[in-house]
């Protein structure tokens, strides 16, 4: 009997689709607004951590327009660089949502680093000042690229700095952003870093483990920050100078048993301040900051929006 028949698609393949960061926000918004309506229906995310250094994780959305089931796994290995492979590897399962048929596995690396830049180029569209000039990166790997790549696009950028231990990733991100006319610099100080920066990334490894150096009272005001990593790099007692605090998801944070943020700083998760059910404005006088996991809802946002488009071509 012959198998179902489903598409194949690297992450080259998902690149060469040349999907902007407006359609990814907008697709993302989408399926928030659909999450809120009670259309979208998403599992928290899950994770699995050995001991040894590797992180592991899954997220599972669905819907029955598009009739779609994204199922993503993803994998982090310290050890990966050293044979040669990216340090996160994984796949993407498409099944039709009625009938539980697969009918597309994609690569993971390209959705997740669009997806992550992707949610915060969503919360970035209500916290950040739109006239953003300069951009700090601590933490210069595949999700500075994506967030460069996303805020460049929706941002007048003039200036990057780049803060982290890799000079590798460093020199790469300088040259992507001179590429698009940008000023970029090296900094060596955290201080230096987000001091007078209109948005600051941060997405330091998931492995690390050091002390936490970064003062969100080194903020200008107004400032925005797209922190990806937990806020694993955020001292803890200084998060009070953020007047607004966004989270991916509450059901998903009370589900973990760490908070990235302490719960009476958070004003307002992505679904609440993109259905307008819970406050998340730009304030002048005042940074604000979305720290989030990665949710369910934008790996399904992204896979489908690939699909459907890789259908059509």
């Amino acid at each position: 009997m012959k198998g179902p028949v489903y598409l194949q698609l690297t992450d080259e393949d998902l690149a060469a689709l040349a999907i902007s960061t407006a359609e990814v926000a907008d697709a993302i918004e989408d399926a928030l607004c659909k999450a809120a309506a009670g259309t979208l229906w998403t599992a928290p995310k899950c994770a699995l951590q050995p001991g040894d250094g590797r992180y592991m994780m899954a997220t599972l959305a669905a819907s029955d327009d598009p009739p779609v089931m994204v199922v993503k796994s993803v994998l982090l290995n310290p050890e990966n660089p050293a044979k040669g492979l990216d340090a996160i590897n994984g796949a993407i399962m498409v099944l039709n949502s009625e009938t539980g048929l697969l009918r597309c596995v994609m690569g993971a690396s390209w959705v997740t680093g669009i997806r992550t830049a992707g949610l915060s180029a969503v919360a970035a569209r209500r916290l950040a000042d739109p006239s953003s000039k300069v951009i700090t990166f601590v933490g210069c790997g595949v999700q500075a690229r994506s967030h460069l790549s996303a805020f460049a696009d929706l941002f007048p950028l003039t200036e990057i700095r780049a803060f982290g231990r890799g000079r590798e990733n460093i020199d790469r991100l300088c040259d992507l952003g001179r590429a698009r006319g940008l000023t970029a610099r090296r900094v060596t100080l955290p201080q230096e870093a987000l001091e007078g920066a209109d948005i600051v990334v941060t997405s330091i490894t998931a492995t690390f483990d050091g002390a936490p150096f970064l003062n969100a009272h080194w903020l200008k005001p107004g400032a925005f920050a797209a922190i990806t990593d937990l806020a694993r790099p955020w001292i803890p007692e200084t998060m009070q100078a953020f007047a607004t605090v966004v989270i991916d998801d509450h059901t998903q944070e009370k589900a973990m048993p760490v908070p990235m943020v302490a719960p009476e700083l958070v004003s307002a998760d992505l679904t609440g301040a993109v259905s307008g059910r819970e406050p998340a404005t730009f304030n002048p006088a005042r940074p604000g900051a979305f720290i989030f996991r990665g949710m369910a809802a934008g790996d399904f946002a992204v896979a489908a929006l690939a699909y459907g488009r890789s259908c059509k071509g």
